[in-house]
Protein backbone atom coordinates (compact mmCIF):
# COMPACT_ATOMS: atom_id res chain seq x y z
CA UNK A 1 0.00 0.00 0.00
CA UNK A 2 1.48 3.22 -0.91
CA UNK A 3 2.36 5.99 1.91
CA UNK A 4 -0.56 8.82 2.59
CA UNK A 5 0.00 11.57 1.98
CA UNK A 6 -2.28 13.86 3.58
CA UNK A 7 -3.34 17.11 1.84
CA UNK A 8 -2.56 20.59 2.11
CA UNK A 9 -5.95 20.73 3.99
CA UNK A 10 -8.36 18.01 5.20
CA UNK A 11 -11.21 17.43 4.19
CA UNK A 12 -14.34 14.76 5.58
CA UNK A 13 -14.41 11.67 3.57
CA UNK A 14 -17.15 9.30 4.89
CA UNK A 15 -16.40 6.68 3.00
CA UNK A 16 -13.27 6.54 5.65
CA UNK A 17 -15.62 6.71 8.40
CA UNK A 18 -15.34 2.54 9.12
CA UNK A 19 -18.09 1.13 11.38
CA UNK A 20 -18.77 4.66 13.02
CA UNK A 21 -19.05 6.27 9.82
CA UNK A 22 -22.91 6.62 9.78
CA UNK A 23 -22.94 8.84 13.74
CA UNK A 24 -19.26 10.42 13.17
CA UNK A 25 -18.95 13.88 11.87
CA UNK A 26 -16.63 16.83 12.50
CA UNK A 27 -19.34 19.20 13.16
CA UNK A 28 -21.25 19.96 16.80
CA UNK A 29 -24.88 20.09 17.72
CA UNK A 30 -27.98 18.69 17.58
CA UNK A 31 -29.39 16.83 14.53
CA UNK A 32 -33.14 16.37 15.14
CA UNK A 33 -35.65 17.90 17.43
CA UNK A 34 -36.13 15.26 19.97
CA UNK A 35 -37.21 15.45 24.24
CA UNK A 36 -35.30 13.19 26.73
CA UNK A 37 -37.57 10.75 28.76
CA UNK A 38 -37.94 11.81 32.55
CA UNK A 39 -38.23 9.75 35.88
CA UNK A 40 -39.29 10.47 39.49
CA UNK A 41 -36.19 10.56 40.92
CA UNK A 42 -34.34 13.78 41.62
CA UNK A 43 -31.45 12.33 39.25
CA UNK A 44 -31.58 11.87 35.87
CA UNK A 45 -28.72 9.78 34.28
CA UNK A 46 -28.33 9.17 30.21
CA UNK A 47 -26.11 6.68 29.69
CA UNK A 48 -25.22 3.28 28.18
CA UNK A 49 -23.01 0.54 29.42
CA UNK A 50 -19.91 1.22 27.86
CA UNK A 51 -17.03 1.78 30.36
CA UNK A 52 -17.34 5.53 31.05
CA UNK A 53 -21.32 5.19 31.43
CA UNK A 54 -20.44 2.25 33.92
CA UNK A 55 -18.48 4.00 35.99
CA UNK A 56 -21.01 6.20 36.78
CA UNK A 57 -23.85 3.05 37.79
CA UNK A 58 -21.31 2.03 39.71
CA UNK A 59 -21.42 4.87 42.04
CA UNK A 60 -24.91 4.95 42.02
CA UNK A 61 -25.32 1.31 42.90
CA UNK A 62 -22.49 1.60 45.80
CA UNK A 63 -24.00 4.48 46.82
CA UNK A 64 -27.43 3.07 47.37
CA UNK A 65 -25.60 -0.35 49.17
CA UNK A 66 -23.89 2.45 51.46
CA UNK A 67 -27.41 3.89 52.72
CA UNK A 68 -27.19 6.56 50.89
CA UNK A 69 -30.69 8.42 49.23
CA UNK A 70 -29.39 8.23 45.74
CA UNK A 71 -32.03 6.74 44.05
CA UNK A 72 -32.17 7.30 40.43
CA UNK A 73 -33.52 6.82 36.48
CA UNK A 74 -31.10 5.91 34.09
CA UNK A 75 -32.31 6.44 30.52
CA UNK A 76 -30.89 4.62 27.86
CA UNK A 77 -28.83 6.64 25.14
CA UNK A 78 -28.19 4.34 22.17
CA UNK A 79 -25.05 5.92 20.57
CA UNK A 80 -25.46 3.21 17.82
CA UNK A 81 -29.08 5.01 16.79
CA UNK A 82 -27.73 8.46 17.31
CA UNK A 83 -29.66 8.90 20.40
CA UNK A 84 -26.49 11.77 21.35
CA UNK A 85 -27.19 13.80 19.28
CA UNK A 86 -31.36 14.70 19.88
CA UNK A 87 -31.88 18.06 20.78
CA UNK A 88 -32.84 17.73 24.28
CA UNK A 89 -29.38 15.45 25.20
CA UNK A 90 -27.01 18.31 23.20
CA UNK A 91 -28.76 20.88 25.84
CA UNK A 92 -27.90 18.58 28.73
CA UNK A 93 -23.90 17.78 26.96
CA UNK A 94 -23.09 20.00 23.80
CA UNK A 95 -20.21 17.63 23.21
CA UNK A 96 -23.12 14.55 22.46
CA UNK A 97 -20.99 12.36 24.61
CA UNK A 98 -22.64 9.87 27.42
CA UNK A 99 -22.69 9.71 29.98
CA UNK A 100 -24.81 13.10 31.20
CA UNK A 101 -26.81 13.74 34.58
CA UNK A 102 -28.99 16.20 35.24
CA UNK A 103 -29.78 16.79 39.18
CA UNK A 104 -32.76 18.55 40.67
CA UNK A 105 -32.06 18.72 43.45
CA UNK A 106 -28.66 19.55 44.08
CA UNK A 107 -27.50 19.97 47.82
CA UNK A 108 -27.11 23.78 47.79
CA UNK A 109 -30.43 23.83 46.33
CA UNK A 110 -31.52 26.17 43.41
CA UNK A 111 -32.24 25.15 40.40
CA UNK A 112 -31.05 22.00 38.19
CA UNK A 113 -27.61 21.23 37.38
CA UNK A 114 -26.53 19.25 34.34
CA UNK A 115 -23.09 17.21 34.69
CA UNK A 116 -21.38 15.71 31.59
CA UNK A 117 -17.83 13.95 31.50
CA UNK A 118 -17.64 10.69 33.35
CA UNK A 119 -15.00 11.82 35.73
CA UNK A 120 -16.48 14.71 36.90
CA UNK A 121 -20.03 13.20 37.27
CA UNK A 122 -17.74 10.69 39.42
CA UNK A 123 -16.47 13.53 41.81
CA UNK A 124 -19.75 15.79 42.05
CA UNK A 125 -21.52 12.58 43.68
CA UNK A 126 -18.80 11.92 45.85
CA UNK A 127 -19.02 15.18 46.84
CA UNK A 128 -22.72 15.65 46.80
CA UNK A 129 -23.09 12.51 49.01
CA UNK A 130 -19.67 12.79 50.78
CA UNK A 131 -18.53 9.24 50.08
CA UNK A 132 -15.74 7.13 48.42
CA UNK A 133 -13.57 10.74 48.24
CA UNK A 134 -11.88 11.10 51.16
CA UNK A 135 -11.90 14.39 53.19
CA UNK A 136 -8.42 14.77 54.20
CA UNK A 137 -6.27 16.53 52.19
CA UNK A 138 -3.58 13.98 51.01
CA UNK A 139 -6.13 11.28 50.26
CA UNK A 140 -8.60 13.46 48.44
CA UNK A 141 -5.72 14.39 46.47
CA UNK A 142 -4.12 11.19 46.17
CA UNK A 143 -7.93 9.53 44.76
CA UNK A 144 -8.16 12.58 42.26
CA UNK A 145 -4.71 11.93 40.99
CA UNK A 146 -5.58 8.61 39.60
CA UNK A 147 -9.24 9.56 38.12
CA UNK A 148 -7.54 12.28 36.41
CA UNK A 149 -4.72 9.76 35.14
CA UNK A 150 -7.90 7.48 33.80
CA UNK A 151 -9.33 10.29 32.23
CA UNK A 152 -6.39 10.74 30.58
CA UNK A 153 -4.97 7.69 29.90
CA UNK A 154 -8.84 6.14 28.98
CA UNK A 155 -8.89 7.58 25.15
CA UNK A 156 -5.02 5.74 24.39
CA UNK A 157 -6.94 2.80 25.45
CA UNK A 158 -10.35 2.69 23.83
CA UNK A 159 -9.62 5.43 21.23
CA UNK A 160 -6.32 4.83 20.39
CA UNK A 161 -5.40 0.75 20.78
CA UNK A 162 -9.41 -0.38 20.73
CA UNK A 163 -9.70 1.47 17.59
CA UNK A 164 -6.90 0.41 15.60
CA UNK A 165 -6.43 -3.14 16.73
CA UNK A 166 -10.26 -3.92 16.53
CA UNK A 167 -12.27 -1.63 14.54
CA UNK A 168 -10.41 0.14 12.23
CA UNK A 169 -10.89 -1.51 8.37
CA UNK A 170 -7.51 -1.60 8.09
CA UNK A 171 -4.84 -3.45 10.42
CA UNK A 172 -2.15 -0.50 10.58
CA UNK A 173 1.08 -2.28 12.41
CA UNK A 174 2.59 1.21 12.97
CA UNK A 175 -0.75 2.35 14.72
CA UNK A 176 -1.06 -1.03 16.59
CA UNK A 177 2.18 -1.09 17.71
CA UNK A 178 2.00 2.74 18.90
CA UNK A 179 -1.44 1.86 20.59
CA UNK A 180 0.15 -1.33 22.50
CA UNK A 181 2.82 -0.48 23.82
CA UNK A 182 1.55 2.45 25.51
CA UNK A 183 -1.29 0.15 26.91
CA UNK A 184 0.97 -2.43 28.36
CA UNK A 185 3.49 0.56 30.01
CA UNK A 186 -0.67 1.84 31.35
CA UNK A 187 -1.19 -1.58 32.54
CA UNK A 188 2.74 -2.31 34.13
CA UNK A 189 1.95 1.27 35.87
CA UNK A 190 -1.31 0.02 37.70
CA UNK A 191 0.40 -2.90 38.55
CA UNK A 192 3.30 -1.45 40.17
CA UNK A 193 1.00 0.62 42.02
CA UNK A 194 -0.93 -2.18 43.20
CA UNK A 195 1.65 -4.33 44.55
CA UNK A 196 1.86 -2.06 47.59
CA UNK A 197 -1.97 -0.94 48.43
CA UNK A 198 -5.09 -2.71 47.93
CA UNK A 199 -6.88 -0.57 45.94
CA UNK A 200 -5.98 2.23 43.28
CA UNK A 201 -5.78 5.37 46.11
CA UNK A 202 -4.55 3.23 48.99
CA UNK A 203 -6.53 1.38 51.40
CA UNK A 204 -9.84 2.44 50.95
CA UNK A 205 -12.24 1.81 48.04
CA UNK A 206 -12.81 4.86 45.99
CA UNK A 207 -14.00 6.81 43.15
CA UNK A 208 -10.96 5.81 41.37
CA UNK A 209 -11.19 2.16 41.49
CA UNK A 210 -14.83 2.90 39.89
CA UNK A 211 -13.71 5.16 37.17
CA UNK A 212 -10.25 2.63 35.98
CA UNK A 213 -12.05 -0.33 36.56
CA UNK A 214 -14.63 -0.53 33.84
CA UNK A 215 -12.02 0.05 31.47
CA UNK A 216 -8.61 -1.83 32.29
CA UNK A 217 -10.71 -4.40 33.54
CA UNK A 218 -13.14 -5.13 30.59
CA UNK A 219 -9.74 -5.02 28.37
CA UNK A 220 -7.91 -7.90 31.14
CA UNK A 221 -11.33 -10.28 31.11
CA UNK A 222 -12.06 -10.51 27.86
CA UNK A 223 -14.81 -8.22 27.36
CA UNK A 224 -13.35 -5.65 25.20
CA UNK A 225 -11.61 -5.51 21.84
CA UNK A 226 -11.63 -9.11 20.88
CA UNK A 227 -8.85 -11.10 21.68
CA UNK A 228 -6.97 -8.03 22.78
CA UNK A 229 -6.31 -9.76 26.86
CA UNK A 230 -4.63 -12.37 24.93
CA UNK A 231 -3.17 -9.92 22.45
CA UNK A 232 -1.40 -7.79 24.56
CA UNK A 233 -0.72 -10.98 27.19
CA UNK A 234 -2.52 -9.53 30.28
CA UNK A 235 -2.17 -12.10 32.30
CA UNK A 236 0.96 -11.00 33.33
CA UNK A 237 -0.14 -7.90 35.44
CA UNK A 238 -0.90 -10.17 38.97
CA UNK A 239 -1.41 -7.44 40.93
CA UNK A 240 -3.82 -5.82 38.46
CA UNK A 241 -5.48 -8.93 37.91
CA UNK A 242 -6.34 -9.46 41.68
CA UNK A 243 -7.83 -5.99 41.98
CA UNK A 244 -10.08 -6.87 39.18
CA UNK A 245 -11.36 -9.68 40.39
CA UNK A 246 -11.65 -8.01 43.80
CA UNK A 247 -13.52 -5.13 42.23
CA UNK A 248 -15.59 -7.54 40.31
CA UNK A 249 -17.09 -9.52 43.24
CA UNK A 250 -18.47 -6.62 44.25
CA UNK A 251 -22.39 -6.84 44.44
CA UNK A 252 -22.91 -3.05 43.61
CA UNK A 253 -20.36 -3.38 40.70
CA UNK A 254 -22.51 -6.30 39.38
CA UNK A 255 -25.76 -4.19 39.61
CA UNK A 256 -24.78 -1.07 37.97
CA UNK A 257 -22.26 -2.69 34.87
CA UNK A 258 -26.21 -4.29 33.82
CA UNK A 259 -27.75 -0.99 33.70
CA UNK A 260 -28.20 0.97 30.27
CA UNK A 261 -27.69 -2.39 28.82
CA UNK A 262 -28.94 -3.41 25.72
CA UNK A 263 -26.49 -6.32 24.61
CA UNK A 264 -25.33 -9.37 26.05
CA UNK A 265 -27.18 -12.12 28.39
CA UNK A 266 -28.05 -9.62 31.00
CA UNK A 267 -30.12 -6.49 29.64
CA UNK A 268 -31.34 -3.49 31.31
CA UNK A 269 -31.78 -0.78 29.10
CA UNK A 270 -33.42 1.28 31.40
CA UNK A 271 -34.12 1.30 35.45
CA UNK A 272 -36.08 3.21 37.42
CA UNK A 273 -36.04 1.35 41.16
CA UNK A 274 -33.90 -1.38 42.43
CA UNK A 275 -36.27 -3.56 41.55
CA UNK A 276 -35.90 -3.45 37.75
CA UNK A 277 -31.86 -4.65 38.48
CA UNK A 278 -33.57 -7.36 40.73
CA UNK A 279 -35.57 -8.67 38.23
CA UNK A 280 -32.92 -8.78 35.21
CA UNK A 281 -30.30 -10.44 37.52
CA UNK A 282 -32.97 -12.87 38.84
CA UNK A 283 -32.18 -16.37 37.70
Amino acid sequence: MPDYQPPKVWTWNKENGGKFASINAPTAGAREDKALPVGDHPLQLYSLATPNGVKVTILLEELLAAGYDAEYDAHIIDIGDGDQFGSGFVDLNPNSKIPAMLDRAPKAGGEAIRIFESGNILLYLAEKFGAFLPQELPGRTETLNWLFWQMGAGPFLGGGFGHFYHYAPEKIEYAIDRYSMEVKRQFDVLDKLLADRRYIAGEDYSIADMAIWPWYGAVARGEAYGDAATFLALDEYKHVQRWIAKIGERNAVKRGRIVNKSWGDVQLENRHSAADIDEALAP
